[in-house]
């Protein structure tokens, strides 16, 4: 009897250590968005696809931003061995200057945080416009 128990209570500990080898295991597509030179006031929204190619469901805790001008969003359930997710990244697009941000993101994967770039440049054309404008001689005008 004392043998039987002993082979079960091993048996039940194997079992969950082999439960526990399961890790979810998050790979990007990209881990860097180039917005490219943009105009003022234009969509700043852009996503990050990722696969969970992992054994495990993927559960992203936390994204966050190194700005307050990044708004990222993450996704709300979790994402299932071998299926896709988003994470969408706002940027403020009305202020004139180049993109260089981190985004952070937080999970349960074998690589717990995962740093996200974004970069590239809002130009203001209507200024620029008004600014060669100026520079002309009224005799160029």
């Amino acid at each position: 009897m004392k043998q039987l128990l002993t082979i079960l209570f091993i048996g039940l500990i194997s079992l969950s250590v082999n439960a526990q080898d399961k890790k979810a295991k998050i790979e990007f597509k990209s881990e860097t968005i180039d917005y490219g030179t943009i105009e003022k006031g234009s969509n700043g929204v852009r996503e990050f696809e990722f696969t969970n190619t992992g054994d495990a469901p993927l559960i992203i805790s936390k994204v966050s931003s190194s700005c307050g001008c990044t708004i990222p969003k993450k996704p709300d359930e979790p994402i299932l061995p071998g299926k896709t997710g988003v994470i969408e990244v706002k940027y403020d697009t009305n202020r004139v200057n180049p993109i260089r941000k981190t985004i952070t993101v937080i999970s349960n994967a074998d690589t717990p945080t995962v740093a996200l770039k974004i970069k590239g440049e809002v130009v203001d054309t209507k200024s620029a416009d008004t600014m060669l404008e100026k520079k002309k001689s009224i005799v160029q005008q």
